[in-house]
């Protein structure tokens, strides 16, 4: 869910001591979870026949019992109706078979990100004034001007970040219309697995910005009911890392990219296994300021939370392959991003397999959408000769790609 930032080995949400993560914190009665029986293998069972319309639980409703109920057929989403943002990302065209489109998750947000977007562009307004009506609160505002404590929740950083991805690349898209011939590949750093499957015509608009706030809902709560934490390691290969979470208890969360390896688990088991990964020979370890242990096991309530809802949510196929953080292949049939979205949360993700997948079918230009640039610069240390475009504020969306 974090990564390191570009070859300064910055690490987004850093803190820079061991003794942050053992500090002792009061934690919330743990919470419980809707479907807390439903798993991925239950899928079939709660998963219609044919969906016409949105299922997402609506969020706005201010009751806990009815919050996550699925929405009927034919249901409007507080007032969005047929001319909603949904038709804005409309791929046409022949592929552009060397280009592949990047989105990137948490840790990439920022009080003020999209404000430029805001005032300057009718399409920027636009998606965040329906993300505001969708949601029933302004998280525009908390985009804008946070507080930043608040948009650090992880029920807010998930949704603003998705938001603020995917209206740079409307406004480029607008700006440079071939954008909109469809890429080779779409790929998405955890959360921005959701962004790129808005932004490739797999989930609605409506749907996916919905399922996202339930997403960071769900993973905030399991963090405060199972406290647990994450950190980098810099400078050992995958099987060191391997054999350190083994003899600690922890588990590998994000490989993104050779030698940068994110960590989590409970919090006692992350000390360990900084101490092993340092005795190991690692070059820095990096204790991360996060909410919980995201892609680790402890998510699984979570992901059981989500079942309903995702397997309810019409999803079409993209205009072009995602590459799945789970396994690193491309997915296209909606059972295949269904599984996806709930193993996603509780299992590692592996972009550096990601990046050399879509390095291998032929992408030399990578285009990351979203606040920071912690993807092309993860990108850019792998593949020497790939052209990386960061897509991140109003001079960036005056992209040629030619």
């Amino acid at each position: 869910m974090l990564a390191v930032k570009g070859n300064n080995t910055e690490l987004t949400n850093a803190t820079t001591s061991k003794e942050k993560i053992s500090e002792n914190k009061t934690t919330k009665t743990p919470s419980t979870f809707r479907y807390k029986n439903a798993s991925r293998c239950d899928l079939p069972r709660v998963q219609k026949p044919e969906i016409s319309a949105s299922s997402v639980p609506d969020l706005r409703s201010l009751s806990r019992a009815n919050r996550y109920r699925s929405a009927r057929s034919g249901d409007s989403v507080l007032g969005v109706g047929p001319d909603s943002v949904g038709d804005l990302f409309l791929f046409d065209g022949q592929q552009r078979k060397g280009h592949a489109y990047v989105f990137p998750g948490q840790g990439a947000q920022f009080v003020g990100m999209g404000a430029d977007l805001y005032s300057e562009f009718p399409i920027a307004r636009r998606l965040y004034d329906e993300a505001d009506q969708i949601l029933g609160f302004h998280l525009s505002k908390l985009c804008f001007e946070g507080p930043e404590s608040d948009l650090q929740e992880t029920k807010n950083t998930q949704p603003a970040i998705a938001l603020t991805s995917l209206a740079l690349f409307a406004v480029a898209s607008e700006i440079q219309p071939k954008l909109l011939r469809p890429p080779a590949f779409f790929a998405g750093h955890s959360l921005g697995e959701y962004t790129a499957l808005i932004a490739s015509g797999a989930l609605s608009f409506i749907d996916g910005i919905k399922l996202v706030r339930l997403r960071g809902e769900l993973m905030q709560e399991v963090g405060e009911s199972k406290p647990g934490t994450m950190a980098a390691i810099l400078g050992l290969d995958i099987n060191d890392v391997e054999d350190v979470c083994r003899e600690a208890g922890a588990e590998i969360c994000n490989i993104n990219a050779p030698g940068q390896i994110v960590i989590g688990g409970l919090k006692q088991s992350v000390v360990r296994a900084l101490d092993y990964a340092q005795a190991r020979g690692a070059r820095k370890v990096i204790p991360l300021n996060v909410g919980g242990a995201f892609h680790t096991s402890l998510m699984k309530p979570a992901s059981e939370g989500l079942t309903e809802p995702i397997a309810t949510t019409s999803i079409t196929p993209p205009t072009s392959p995602i590459i799945a953080n789970c396994n690193a292949q491309p997915i296209r049939e909606a059972v295949e991003i269904r599984n996806e979205l709930l193993d996603q949360v509780f299992k590692p993700v592996h972009w550096s397999e990601t990046v050399n997948y879509m390095d291998t079918h032929g992408v030399k230009t990578f285009i990351e959408f979203g606040p920071g640039r912690v993807l092309t610069g993860l990108i850019k240390k792998m593949i020497k000769s790939a052209s990386c475009v960061a897509v991140n504020d109003t001079q960036s969306v005056h992209l040629d790609l030619d």
